[in-house]
């Protein structure tokens, strides 16, 4: 059968992983594309159930080779009666290690079947001028190869390929232990407009803008998004730590990964 209803579900803050979704959805060339976009709190649906014969791309970044927990949480609000779905990771260019085997599992435990995966590549959160890390990826090839994964899904369903048995993508269980939590967050220099986009962007909604901006540390996942998108490059990762963490990435991970699909 063709493809008649895609859903896309992503938790996205630096919009990276949407990126790759909607460039697998332009290859499955659905009748009808459903976007379920539950970065930040206010747009999670209460339930979002999804049709047997729906297809469903379920999108994450990877931190430090796990699914962020706030991303696991809003995922928690997905329910199937058995939809076809493929996990997709987007990591900086260092390892996805558990994410993609633990976004499975999250489907599973919706409903969902693992009929498929793939992991790309994005800029990680880390990468500065100072520090770059897979810069301006994903790039044309990088979103070339997402069209024509896309397409091979939907050749593979029209097929009806895509069978009953279970589709393992690679990580290992137990996961690896996340790491340890920190309280602290991206500061906004005197160049700050108070224009409250770095507000507006937060999946935590850890930020307030008035006659200053006001960051709750606890609530940070260092996501970045907040530094992406300030047009005045007044917010800043300046925390030492993490600092350290981006040199590493730039020693080490360097050269160019490239794509892994799972069909």
């Amino acid at each position: 059968m063709s493809c008649k209803n895609l859903k896309m579900i992503c938790f996205s803050p630096t919009r990276t992983t949407r990126r790759i979704l909607d460039a697998i959805a332009e290859g499955v060339g659905a009748e009808q594309t459903e976007v379920i976009d539950v970065t930040r709190a206010d747009r999670v649906p209460e339930v979002c159930d999804c049709a047997a014969d729906d297809l469903v791309i379920i999108g994450a970044p990877v931190y430090s080779g796990r699914i962020p927990l706030t991303a696991v949480e809003r995922f928690k609000a997905l329910r199937s009666c058995g939809s076809p779905a493929v996990p997709v990771v987007v990591y900086g260019n260092r390892a996805y290690e558990d994410a993609l085997i633990e976004l499975s599992d999250i489907a599973a435990e919706a409903g969902f079947k693992t009929v498929a995966g793939a992991a790309f590549i994005g800029e990680h959160s880390f990468s500065t001028e100072k520090t770059p890390i897979a810069v301006s990826r994903p790039d044309e090839d990088d979103l070339d190869k997402a069209c024509e994964f896309g397409k091979s899904l939907a050749s593979k369903l029209a097929d009806g390929a895509f069978d009953d048995s279970a589709f393992e993508v690679p990580g290992n269980r137990p996961y690896k232990d996340r790491s340890p939590g920190m309280s602290a967050s991206p500061v906004s220099s005197d160049d700050c407009q108070l224009c409250g986009a770095c507000e507006r962007v937060c999946p935590t909604a850890a930020i307030v803008t008035g006659a200053s901006v006001e960051t709750d540390p606890d609530k940070c996942i260092f996501c970045c998004a907040c530094v992406k998108v300030c047009a005045f490059e007044a917010r800043k990762l300046e925390v030492p730590r993490l600092l350290e963490v981006s040199q590493w990435l730039v020693d080490n991970f360097s050269e160019r990964r490239e794509p892994e699909v799972f069909i």
